[in-house]
Formats: C-alpha cells, structure tokens, sequence
C-alpha cells in the first residue's frame, strides 16, 4: 500500500511475526529456564505494515466479524493499583461489557489480569498492593490461547462443570483498557481474522513455573489487515477474541503493540490492563 491509500491516522509501523531460531517446537518459558536453555526459541521477523484507524469507523469490526470490536465503557476505577479493589469493583464491570457486547453470553468466568506500565511505574503499584503481573507492551505478533489451550482454561477453571459447558458455545475475550491517559505510544494493533491463512498461525509452548500452556506465534502473510484504535482513552475498551468454538463466527484476532513514529514525543507512555475471561452460552 503507498502513502497516497492511508486515510489520515493510518500509520506505517513495523511488527514482529514469527521465526523460528532452531529446529525444535516453538516454546517460551515466562519466567527462567532451566539451566542452559533458551528462555525461547522463537526469533523475531521485522514486517513492514499499515495498520489502519477505525476512529469513526468503529462498525466495520466487530467480535464475530473480525475477532475483534471497540466500546466506550467508562469504569469507576481509575488508578488500578490495588488488586483486591480491581476484583471487587472492575471484575464485575468486566462481566457487564461481556454479557452486553458478546452476543449469547450468559456466564462469564475471568481468571486473571495483567497490568502493563513502565518500568518506573512499577514499583509504585507493589508499593500500593498490587502483585498482579506488571509487564511492558508485548512487541510481538501473538494470540493469548490456542485452541486446546482453551479446552484445558475451561477445564482448569469449571472443574465439574467442565464438560457440560464445553458442549455449548464458548470464547475466551480479552478486555484491553488504557489506564490514566490516552495512548499515544504503543497502541494496541489488532488484525482481521477474515485476512488469516490456515498456515498463519504457530503453536508455541507457554511454560509457567508449575504449568504449562499453549500460545499462537504469527508468521507473516501480505495478506493480513491491521487496525487500531486512534486516541483510545481509558473510557474505551478494547475487546479481542482469544478463542471462539463457534467455526462459523471468526475465532481469534491477533493482535501486538507497535511504535508510532507521529507520537507526540513528549505523551506519557502506556498504561492498560487487560482481563481475561471465559465466556459461555450457557447458564
């Protein structure tokens, strides 16, 4: 695509899909290997990229189109840094965006959170009683959950119920929400599922310390179509499509921060929190 074809926030970026650094299946450990070993094998492939506004364009995405759909949602919680206020007062809020903009939902479960600041900003958020995971922007092309992973979230987090609830339709979502202040560095790219080719998607190892799970790593394909979200605010949220056992709606949507370079320079850097849950059809 030339310069002549971007709509004016249009942005050209580069991001990181998939490469494989040897010949073994593709694993990253999230936190220290073992002795001698690569904390992962996956390398990083450098694409050059348009990633598209949808600022006023919103309805040409949605969860079962694309795999992904923005809302203005505000929250009554603005500094998420304290984790038990975030279960009391913000889970709940999460439950009311899936159950009124997932189509079907009638239980949502989550099962965790991740918040992501800078590196100054994290020792302020320990410091105010949050031990929830605090990480930067993730530079890579990736999907949180495979689609046995999915099966083993339901699993882990239903029990007894597992079963029954796997027979019905379920999704995993994903609810992205900038904190304190509109995103101007790292935006949140998120692709078109239709644009996907079956070869796309890579199955990478996610081994935690007592577990382990399973990710998808892209590899690149022209073909991809990438939108963003101009000026999100923390009043907007963000929802993506991790999974979906309905083959007929769109399943997942990739998704990776990425630079741009239009920026204002001096603009504080992201924050945002992201709650995971498992959403079903069924009571």
């Amino acid at each position: 695509m030339t310069a002549q074809n971007l709509g004016p926030r249009d942005v050209q970026s580069t991001l990181n899909y998939f490469k494989p650094l040897n010949n073994a299946a593709p694993y990253n450990y999230v936190e220290e290997p073992p002795a001698g070993v690569l904390k992962s094998n996956v390398g990083e492939d450098m694409r050059q990229v348009v990633i598209h506004d949808v600022r006023g364009k919103e309805d040409m995405v949605g969860l079962d189109l694309t795999g992904f759909q923005f809302a203005k949602y505000p929250s009554t919680e603005k500094a998420f840094d304290d984790d038990e206020r975030i279960r009391d007062v913000y889970y709940p809020e999460v439950e009311e965006i899936l159950k009124k903009y997932v189509h079907g939902a009638k239980r949502v479960v989550i099962f965790d959170h991740t918040i992501r600041r800078p590196l100054a900003n994290q020792t302020l958020a320990s410091a105010n009683g949050s031990s929830a995971p605090i990480r930067g922007p993730v530079q890579r092309v990736h999907v949180d959950q495979t689609f046995q992973a999915a099966v083993e979230r339901v699993r882990l987090h239903l029990g007894d119920e597992a079963e029954r609830l796997l027979k019905g339709r379920y999704q995993i979502i994903n609810v992205w929400r900038p904190i304190a202040n509109t995103v101007a560095h790292d935006p949140l790219a998120l692709a078109d599922y239709r644009t996907l080719a079956a070869g796309d998607l890579v199955q990478t190892r996610h081994v935690y310390p007592t577990r382990e799970g399973s990710i998808f790593t892209v590899r690149y394909n022209p073909t991809h179509r990438w939108y963003y979200l101009s000026d999100q605010t923390p009043e907007e949220v963000a929802l993506i499509k991790c999974f979906d056992s309905d083959t007929s709606k769109a399943r997942l949507a990739p998704h990776s921060a990425f630079k741009d370079d239009t920026s204002p320079k001096e603009a504080p850097e992201r924050q945002s929190i992201e709650v995971r849950a498992l959403v079903f059809d069924t009571d």
